[in-house]
């Protein structure tokens, strides 16, 4: 789709890195944004420099691994301007450490974000962007970690490797509507996600100062390249949005293991 001034933008986990970066860029673009995110004064300052492009704001604490919230956010976002033509699903949050060490609780917390956040927008918005009969598009955060696995990030890669699947079937769901989708799945990015336990609800266990992280490979970019991706991916209606072209190799890894791994044809 086209993105064209006047048009709205809804950006979940906006307040900082790779969300902040999208509602500037959709700002600049003449969009008015609506931003959800469970940071109240990140969110603040955010709103204020998207409103400080000229366009309107709207800013919305929302936690997104509750329907409820979601459902609020979509509530306000079409009450005020009646339409939405962007959706980004982009909250995160990410906790390392081997799988057999993980708790319940680990999982409930990366799950609900993470996953049910993309469930949760995709439920309380795409129906009734289907509906307006308008062109639009949905952006679903996902990771290089839904294309690949690394070891010491498997409750994160299980949640990106569901939104990456979730989004291809979207796109087909979708294919007879004006609604695209995009996954994203960067890299390395300069964001906040390695500090998520900051936002981690109490009910869902202790806080860790240090967690075993995974080396992650890689360039690590700028938010702002980022967002700069994912605009041109809605404009030209791309279903991938890889970010660092070093990943290519490790994915066609994981591609070749596959491929070779299927039986012969039984006239072999």
């Amino acid at each position: 789709m086209k993105l064209k001034r006047g048009q709205v933008a809804v950006v979940t986990g906006g307040a900082s890195g790779i969300g902040r970066a999208l509602a500037l860029d959709f700002a600049r673009r003449g969009l008015h944004v609506v931003l959800g995110d469970v940071e109240a004064q990140p969110l603040a300052r955010t709103a204020e420099e998207v409103a400080a492009l000229g366009v309107s704001v709207l800013p919305v604490r929302t936690d997104v691994s509750a329907l409820a919230a979601v459902q609020a956010l979509a509530d306000t976002a079409f009450r005020r301007f009646e339409a939405v033509h962007v959706l980004c699903n982009n909250a995160g949050v990410s906790v390392g450490g081997p799988l057999q060490a993980a708790r319940h609780e680990d999982w409930q917390w990366v799950i609900g974000v993470n996953l049910w956040g993309v469930i949760h927008g995709v439920e309380c918005f795409v129906p009734r962007m289907v509906a307006g009969g308008q062109p639009g598009h949905v952006v679903n955060t996902a990771s290089m970690a839904g294309l690949i696995a690394s070891a010491n990030l498997g409750i994160y890669n299980t949640t990106k490797y569901a939104v990456v699947g979730l989004s291809e079937t979207l796109a087909k769901d979708l294919r007879d509507t004006n609604i695209g989708v995009s996954v994203l799945c960067p890299m390395g990015v300069q964001t906040r996600i390695r500090e998520s336990e900051r936002n981690r609800p109490e009910h869902l266990g202790a806080k860790y100062s240090q967690r075993l992280q995974p080396d992650l490979l890689g360039r690590w970019i700028a938010p702002e390249e980022v967002s700069a991706l994912v605009l041109q991916a809605i404009e030209h209606k791309q279903l991938y949005v890889p970010t660092h072209y070093e990943g290519r190799e490790f994915w066609e890894r994981r591609a070749q293991r596959i491929r070779d791994a299927f039986p012969k044809p039984p006239d072999a």
